[in-house]
Order: C-alpha cells, then structure tokens, then sequence
C-alpha cells in the first residue's frame, strides 16, 4: 500500500525531508492552495511566517516533492463554496490556479467536493485526474455509477473502512470501469456521525464567522463523547480508522491509502507509523482530529490491541450492542500516565 500524504507548513522545515526519505512509499501529497476554502483551514496560516514567507515556502516544498517524482493532488475540497458555487469568476479562479500548478509541478490530480469543479477539470485540462473527495461519503458501486463522467477516482466513505465485503464491491466496480479507489486512514471521526456535514460547513466559511460576533462556540461531539469517562469506549467502538499494523488487510482493494496530516501536530509521527506498519505508543494522537487530550490522562496504547483487531472489526456484524469486544479492547489497551509513566495497568485500576 502507498500513501498520500497531507501537507502542511512546517516552520522547523522537517516535515518534506520526512516525505522525500519515505517517497518510495508515496504515490502523492495533496495539498491546499491560495484562499480556497479547502476542508480545512488555510493553507499558508502560520504562527511563525508572514504570509508571503509561508507563500513561498509552499512553493519551494512543492517543487521539491515534484522534482523527487511525487504526484501532487490540489485540494478543492470544501463542503460548501456559498454564492460563489456556480460563479464564473470563481471558475476562472481555479482555471488561473489549476493551470500555474501544473505548469509549474505537473499536477496529477484535483480532489473535489464538487461535480462542476469535477467537470470545469475535466472539460479544461487533459492529464490531470478528478477525485471525489472523502466528504462526499461515496459507499456504493451506484452511487460512483451516478457520477463516474465526472470523476476518475473515488475516496470511499470512511465507515466503510471496516466493511471488507463493501469495499471489495467497490473495487470489483472500479476495475470493471477503469476507476481508481482511495481510502482514508487514520480519521478520528466518529461514524455515522450525524453533524459531520454541519462541522464540514462550518470549516469551509471559517473565516468569515471568524470575523462576526458569535453567540456560540461549536464543540465536535466526537471530542465531547470520547472524553466523559461513561462513553470514551467510543474511540475504538465507533471509529473507522485503520491502524499502521492492519493497513495492509486493504492491499489489492484500494489504490492508496490517504494519511489526515494537515493540520496534526505529530505529521511525520503519523508518516513513520504506517509506512513502518507498525507503532508503538498512544494510538489517539495518530488521528485527525486527535483525541489524546480527550482522553487524557490516559493513553491508548496501540502495541497492547490485539494482533487480529483490524481483522475482526473490518469483518464483523456490527452488532456493537450485544458484543462488547471493542470495549473490552479498549478498557486492556488504556493506561494512566504521570509525568510521561504509566502508573497503572489500566482505566478500570486504581492507586486508591
């Protein structure tokens, strides 16, 4: 399995030497660019640079990963791109952007929420893929049927990370039809999760609620329902993530597996775990969102799962109600720490 990894603005300038020392295990790094709302926030936002000093370092880590012949995957990923959704304006924005990238890196790919922006690639520029985003929560061989004119290759809905039947119809699909099937890793999402589209919009106009007098502040109910004690289980019962040890149970049914690496704060510690294929440590902080401060101060300890967990979980009959085996994982895999040691054995152990 080969990754796509995301980049992010790294000031201590270690992240893109990490990339090139890993590239054999890299088909490509995707990427956001400019002020296009992306899925996340901008780009270029840096604590550490001026704006026009994260601009060009961008430009100068792109062009290192080119030259090294990694793929570049552009990011136009936003759930929502308001007024500006159909605009010409907007098209000619991306026409402008789209055309200095690949003329300047020989961008191989676009990923996009959207099947305009899908067919404004398409229509325009000849060698450069279209990708339907993970946001679209693509999980059927119907669903990719519906909008194959418009995209060359699909990100599988995350929750059917751990559904091996399902994904191999996707890709049974995608052979029969010269499309290619990405996964999506280490998300730290909780599936099903019923106000992910409403986070999803939030993020994509981030700046302008930024700017007004907001009443409230929203809080991801995932970070809400992993740290109360009662429901934390949810970290290993809920999620879809893949771990560095099972990733290679997907060989042969997705073309690459996508690593969440733009905005974490360990990048090149999640880089290491799953081009390693293994990780020793707390399995909370390789996810995006990361929950080791919902948990803490416990750990999940990745090396304490079971071997067959990936197995298992990606094969079951999700009958969580009555089956009870996430949780006991969870409850022999958690430990307390303090000042960086395990004091004891597990969450449900005591000093008192």
């Amino acid at each position: 399995m080969k990754f796509s990894v995301g980049y992010q603005i790294d000031p201590r300038g270690m992240l893109v030497p990490a990339i090139l020392s890993a590239k054999n295990k890299i088909n490509e790094v995707y990427f956001a660019y400019g002020d296009f709302p992306n899925g996340r926030h901008r780009q270029t936002r840096s604590l550490f640079l001026s704006l026009e000093e994260a601009n060009e370092r961008q430009l100068c880590d792109l062009e290192a990963i080119s030259g090294a012949g990694i793929g570049l995957n552009l990011l136009l990923n936003a759930n929502c791109y308001g007024e500006d959704s159909l605009a010409r304006s907007f098209y000619e924005e991306i026409g402008y952007t789209v055309d200095y990238l690949h003329g300047l890196f020989g961008l191989k790919n676009v990923t996009t929420t959207s099947p305009i922006i899908a067919k404004f690639i398409k229509s325009n520029f000849t060698g450069i893929g279209t990708r339907a985003s993970v946001n679209m929560e693509i999980g059927t061989p119907n669903a990719m049927e519906q909008i194959k004119d418009y995209f060359d290759s699909y990100y599988l809905r995350r929750e059917l990370n751990r559904d091996l039947d399902a994904a191999r119809k996707a890709r049974k699909w995608c052979d029969e039809n010269g499309k290619g099937l990405f996964m999506l890793a280490n998300s730290g999402c909780l599936s099903f999760c019923p106000l992910h589209n409403f986070h999803d919009n939030l993020v994509a106009h981030e700046e302008q609620i930024a700017k007004k007098d907001n009443a409230f502040e929203f809080h991801p109910i995932c970070r809400e329902r992993i740290s109360k004690k009662e429901t934390a289980h949810a970290l290993l019962c809920e999620s879809n993530f893949v771990r560095p040890e099972d990733i290679h149970l997907y060989d042969g049914i997705f073309d690459g597996a996508k690593l969440a690496t733009r905005v974490s704060n360990t990048p090149i510690e999640i880089l290491k775990a799953y081009t390693d294929g293994h990780y020793t440590g707390n399995l909370a902080s390789l996810l995006e969102p990361d929950h080791g401060g919902a948990i803490y101060p416990y750990v999940l300890e990745n090396s304490l799962i079971p071997p067959d967990f990936g197995q298992k979980v990606a094969s079951c009959k999700k009958n969580c109600a009555e089956c009870g085996y996430c949780e006991n994982v969870f409850k022999k895999a958690m430990r307390k720490i303090d000042q960086g040691v395990y004091i004891y054995a597990n969450a449900n152990e005591s000093n008192d």
